[in-house]
């Protein structure tokens, strides 16, 4: 009794017995064999679990970054509305510079008294204009900036004058010889 072993079938063994051999699917048109894991024509695959919890983590990676976005575009807009409030109010604060400026000119002081009150100098007479309503007429000029007044005009060197009116001594301008029109409208220019 010293050997009485059973024998069992060897080979590859499955939890629940011998495993067996994968059969490859045969096409029924061709006859062909096709390769192991081939998909058959007309069936879909289902999704796999992976596949689920990637859509979900993508859902929410797209959730996450939209609202991210939003309050980033939200406080762009801020950002500008507010570079242009700071704008306009840097605007303002030069006006306001520019005309406690203009109230450090004397002429300026002056003029302001004469238009706001009615002021006049010592020795001076006031008269006063009115229209056909009897209204005051206000005046349509007024003061300018001190520092404008000058500075539209480049001051140039005496020697570019001085050679201006030598080139235009040796070029003089053509004189109009065609005579006078010979009527107001228009409709003839010239006398030929």
């Amino acid at each position: 009794m010293a050997d009485q072993r059973r024998s069992f079938p060897r080979g590859p063994r499955g939890p629940r017995g011998p495993m067996r051999p994968k059969r490859p699917v045969a096409r029924a048109d061709t006859g062909e064999r096709a390769a192991v894991g081939a998909r058959r024509p007309g069936l879909r695959q289902r999704p796999t679990g992976r596949a689920a919890i990637l859509v979900v983590v993508l859902a929410v990676l797209v959730v996450s970054y939209a609202s991210s976005l939003k309050a980033y575009l939200q406080q762009r807009h801020d950002m500008e509305t507010l570079q242009t409030e700071i704008a306009q109010r840097q605007s303002s604060i030069d006006d306001l510079q520019e005309q406690k400026k203009r109230w450090q000119d004397p002429a300026y002081v002056e003029q302001q008294a004469r238009a706001r009150f009615g002021y006049v100098m010592p020795g001076q007479i006031a008269y006063v204009a009115l229209d056909s309503d009897g209204h005051r007429i206000q005046p349509e000029s007024e003061l300018g900036e001190p520092s404008a007044v000058g500075a539209s005009k480049k001051p140039t060197a005496w020697w570019d004058d001085a050679w201006g009116s030598v080139e235009l001594a040796g070029k003089p301008p053509a004189q109009d010889t065609s005579g006078p029109a010979t009527s107001i409208d228009g409709s003839k220019q010239h006398s030929d």
